[in-house]
């Protein structure tokens, strides 16, 4: 693969240290989305039902009302856990990364949403001292990048199916 090489079909060229380092933020943010999965799929007695309770966002009723039905926790919890997982492997191999970043997205939107860091909307304790930007929307802007840019073509498992 030379210096030059197209990462998208069209005229547009990324040399070999962007698509290196496109490919490193694709993995990283996979790496993070998979271990957070893992870790829920495989820690016994977790749930999302004290998150989702916690809640102070504009749509805190929404999620306090997931988390009083013992049925919908389950479920959300199953979602979570396995989707996390599943963002993280497409994300880290490069392997249907547009599905894997849509997913990504939807679950950072989803925890901004939660408890965002707003005037007048009391943050979870231990979380840390932010204002309008916290750790999950400079996630989901990473992720942001990862959709506009043909990040599963540098050095993933997208490229195979690419038609170049």
């Amino acid at each position: 693969m030379n210096d030059e090489s197209a990462l998208d079909g069209t005229s547009r060229k990324f040399s070999g240290v962007q698509q290196f380092f496109l490919a490193c933020l694709r993995v990283i943010v996979g790496w993070h989305f998979l271990y957070e999965g893992w870790v829920k799929i495989t820690q016994t007695g977790w749930s999302s039902a004290g998150y989702l309770r916690a809640a102070q966002g504009p749509f805190a009723a929404f999620f306090t009302l997931l988390a009083r039905t013992p049925w919908i926790i389950n479920v959300v919890d199953w979602v979570m856990a396995w989707g996390l997982a599943l963002a993280g492997v497409m994300l880290m191999l490069g392997l249907f990364t547009r599905l894997g970043g849509i997913i990504a997205l939807v679950f950072l939107l989803l925890f901004y949403l939660s408890n965002p860091p707003w005037i007048g909307v009391q943050f979870m304790p231990g979380e840390g001292s932010y204002l309008i930007v916290n750790k999950n929307l400079v996630e989901l802007a990473a992720v942001m990048i990862l959709l506009v840019f043909p990040a599963g073509l540098a050095w993933g498992f997208d490229r195979l199916f690419a038609n170049e």
